[in-house]
């Protein structure tokens, strides 16, 4: 299949339902995610990202979307954040507010911490992840995000391994891009980093860990600083 081509049984969201639905294709509602592929957001078509991604994972691209950029499977979404969003002002947090709202979705947060956007990264980590109690994942650029989303889309498409060995030996073999990810976690850093990917192997096993399960591996101050980072404030 072509880069951005359908699958077959693949139906766009907008043309599969009757003129009078009331869940138009910009809403939140379950989207249709062929296994293996992302639904991508028309307006991410020929743009870097979509470009390194080319060739690694399928693209679908659907113009009917307005709230969601990628859908991973059909209740798993990123927002993604650009810079140009962040300097530009509030505006983004309509969509994550309306994502964050929704019974159907699990929106992931995906933002560009640049020089330019750096100041303004602490107002979006307060509202997404302390306010709103969702995951923000921040990149340095749009090669690193496509790396980012590319090891959530495998993450959704493996079957969950109990086998400890295994789970070892994904974390030895992390992309530099989620070590550096962890790294930028709250009380985290370079040498704790390592040490917590070897337990949790994964963005979605480390957002969901317990302080309890964070201590043994990090203390109890950096345990309750990255079980903070990840969930709501109560």
């Amino acid at each position: 299949m072509s880069q951005g081509a359908e699958p077959a049984g693949y139906q766009r969201p907008g043309r599969s339902r009757p003129p009078m639905d009331k869940n138009p294709p910009d809403s939140t509602g379950p989207v249709h995610v062929p296994f293996g592929h992302i639904v991508a957001n028309e307006k991410w078509r020929g743009s870097q990202l979509a470009l390194e991604m080319q060739g690694k994972i399928k693209l679908v691209f659907e113009d009917g979307l307005t709230v969601v950029d990628f859908y991973l499977s059909s209740r798993s979404c990123i927002l993604y954040i650009t810079e140009a969003d962040l300097v530009a002002g509030n505006g983004y947090r309509k969509r994550l507010v309306r994502v964050r709202n929704s019974s159907n979705l699990q929106g992931i947060v995906v933002v560009e911490k640049t020089q330019m956007s750096e100041q303004y990264f602490p107002a979006i980590q307060k509202f997404t992840v302390l306010d709103l109690g969702m995951v923000l994942l921040p990149v340095a650029n749009q090669t690193e995000a496509s790396c980012l989303i590319i090891q959530l889309v495998q993450e959704q498409t493996k079957e969950p391994r109990k086998n400890p060995f295994l789970r070892k030996k994904r974390a030895v073999l992390s992309e530099p891009f989620l070590l550096r990810t962890v790294q930028q976690i709250p009380g985290v850093g370079k040498v704790k980093a390592p040490l917590l990917l070897q337990k949790f192997p994964s963005i979605q096993q480390l957002s969901n860990a317990s302080i309890q399960e964070l201590e043994s591996v990090v203390g109890q101050v950096v345990a309750q600083q990255i079980h903070a980072f990840f969930t709501q404030s109560r």
